[in-house]
């Protein structure tokens, strides 16, 4: 899977499909976007694995969370924050905390992301979209 510039029109989501803390924020994604924008892949997927090679991002430095839009690929706290950017409305006033030093968000990130399971608890296969959402995934 390629991802080209008509399809980054639609921020893609790579997101980890046995982590419930990324699974119930995949869920708010879905319901806060009102305008079926993004499209969801998980990072163990084909499609995943794919995305992360075409960006020349290594699985093994990626903890929860990948974000493909015009701009590129976003990693880490930038990602949950152009994910944030993204949805508009209300979920934009929080791209502000861009302004804080990325080390610091980044550092705050990677303690979440180490301890995500231990605290969220993890499934033993990825989440399966529902009918109504198959066209919103990448595979």
């Amino acid at each position: 899977m390629n991802v080209d510039s008509n399809e980054r029109s639609h921020p893609i989501l790579l997101f980890d499909g046995v982590c419930n803390l990324c699974n119930r924020s995949v869920q708010l994604v879905l319901k806060a976007d009102k305008e079926n924008r993004f499209r969801f892949a998980s990072i163990q997927s084909d499609a995943g694995q794919e995305i992360l090679k075409q960006f020349k991002l290594d699985r093994s430095d990626i903890d929860s969370v990948v974000l493909v839009d015009g701009q590129g690929a976003h990693v880490k706290s930038m990602a949950a924050l152009r994910v944030m950017y993204h949805l508009g409305g209300g979920y934009r006033l929080l791209f502000v905390l861009r302004g804080c030093p990325r080390f610091i968000r980044d550092r705050i990130y990677d303690w979440i992301a180490r301890n995500r399971y231990a605290w969220f608890g993890k499934r033993d296969v990825c989440m399966i979209p529902t009918p109504e959402l198959k066209d919103r995934f990448l595979d």
